[in-house]
């Protein structure tokens, strides 16, 4: 079990200027990676069913396509592991530059791949490696900035401090998909009549990809600012090093790694349902059974709806301070199993309306509601599941347990929706997000309140393993 350490705050030592610019290095490096992220998710709709995973069923296409979105949150896990060793090893911010550095080159190369038309099959392999690396930088970033905010955080304002790499989010998201929008409308590209030979497919669709190059060099200037955590600093100084984070976890921590995995899968699910999955269902042909939206009416639906993502998690972050996060998380994750039964009364083509005659406004409403029950579930993650952990195995354990449910909560589920809704409705994929959010609410049930938990903490293994663990 964790043992706090008497007399020491997270808080200590660490000055107005030093908290505000790791407040920016925080949001500016998770914003980055989450653009590099999502702008892969777009393409995955919107551009790679028809440049690299091209057939004659354009649903066999897509879902092609998004298999190996999902490739990124299999690699998640592993990120985690790799990255969260250095960090609980050699410190949160040189951990941090590895990741963004990794994700960087992931995306720029995404951007000047061959099409399967000019180099056949090893087009969607080699799309499908670097999309690998997407998520091995991203399943190091998350808990990297967690901590660079949770651990410099002042006494009782965990929550808000740590709500603030959470908005990389929304931000990023807003980013990549108004910077396709914008291409969309520069270019006349029109997603319902699609030609290979458009300027957009040609060779528009690459520059969000290439462009990601500049945004990583700002990142890592912001990064290389920074310094230590004080809660690490003095994690090291007391001898709490571990030669194999990864065991300790496993080995001390196992139950806290459960409950946190399925504590962050409802937010998931409803996360990239709302944003990959409903891109899909929304602009695809009316004779698949999809809403047959233009693609740049429905994205601007969209972007609308994620400023109330951004704008929830703020507030999300005030309840958890003031409530605590385990009474603020149950009541959020009963609002989203409700919302899940409510797919039909939205998206059913009969109540909807399909291409030109589809009703925008309860699209909108839908979207709306979907992203901000998102941001108040989201807000609080950053703060939550590194208070299971003690401090030499904080980055590993936060980072394996947010990105395991990546696996169970977003690469299966733009899979698995495409499915249901082909063969089942689209009833049947918010039947899905409710049982995802049932999942979550039992985890919850099951925890403890972490809003008093001191992050001063270490585990008893690094009083009884002494010099051998401490080795470098």
């Amino acid at each position: 079990m964790p043992h706090k350490i008497a007399g020491n705050s997270g808080a200590d030592n660490v000055g107005e200027v030093s908290r505000k610019r790791i407040i920016i290095a925080s949001m500016v490096g998770t914003t980055i990676e989450f653009y590099d992220f999502y702008i892969y998710a777009t393409a995955a709709v919107s551009v790679f069913p028809l440049l690299f995973f091209p057939k004659s069923d354009a649903g066999a296409a897509l879902l092609a396509s998004m298999a190996t979105f999902g490739v990124a949150f299999v690699a998640r896990p592993f990120g985690s592991i790799l990255f969260g060793h250095f960090g609980d090893r050699i410190g949160r911010k040189a951990t941090l530059v590895g990741s963004l550095f990794t994700m960087g080159i992931a995306t720029f190369l995404i951007g000047l791949l061959p099409t399967v038309m000019q180099i056949g099959l090893w087009a969607p392999m080699l799309l499908t490696i670097l999309r690998f690396c997407q998520g091995l930088g991203l399943g190091g970033e998350w808990s990297g900035a967690a901590l660079l905010a949770t651990e410099t955080a002042k006494e009782g304002k965990r929550a808000w401090a740590a709500m603030w790499p959470q908005l990389g989010a929304p931000f990023g998201f807003i980013l990549a998909n108004g910077f396709f929008l914008l291409l969309t409308v520069l270019f006349n590209y029109n997603s319902s009549q699609a030609l290979l030979e458009s300027d957009f497919l040609t060779w528009g669709w690459r520059i969000p990809f290439l462009a990601s190059f500049i945004m990583v060099a700002i990142g890592l200037y912001v990064r290389f600012r920074l310094d230590e955590t004080p809660v690490f600093a003095r994690a090291m100084a007391r001898g709490e090093k571990l030669k194999a984070p990864l065991a300790v976890v496993f080995r001390r921590h196992l139950k806290a790694l459960i409950l946190g995995t399925f504590i962050m899968l409802a937010t998931y699910g409803v996360f990239y349902l709302m944003t990959t999955w409903i891109l899909s269902y929304a602009i695809g042909k009316i004779e698949l059974g999809f809403l047959g939206i233009g693609y740049r009416s429905f994205l601007v639906l969209q972007l609308i709806s994620v400023l109330l993502f951004a704008g929830m998690i703020p507030v999300s972050g005030w309840l958890a301070d003031r409530y605590g996060r385990r009474g603020v998380l149950l009541v959020v994750t009963a609002a989203i199993i409700l919302f899940g039964f409510s797919f039909n009364l939205f998206l059913d083509p009969k109540v909807m309306g399909t291409g030109e005659g589809a009703n925008m406004g309860l699209m909108l409403l839908f979207l709306s509601t979907g992203m901000a029950l998102m941001g108040l579930s989201f807000g609080p993650m950053s703060a939550v599941l590194p208070e299971l952990f003690p401090t030499n195995v904080r980055y590993t354990g936060s980072g394996i347990s947010y990105n395991a449910s990546s696996i169970l909560g977003a690469a299966l589920t733009p899979f698995v929706a495409v499915w249901l809704a082909r063969h089942y409705g689209v009833g049947s994929v918010g039947v899905y997000l409710s049982v995802l959010g049932a999942l979550t609410f039992i985890a919850i049930w099951l925890s403890r309140e972490t809003k008093h938990t001191s992050l001063d903490t270490f585990g008893d293994e690094s009083a009884t393993l002494g010099i051998e663990t401490t080795s470098p």
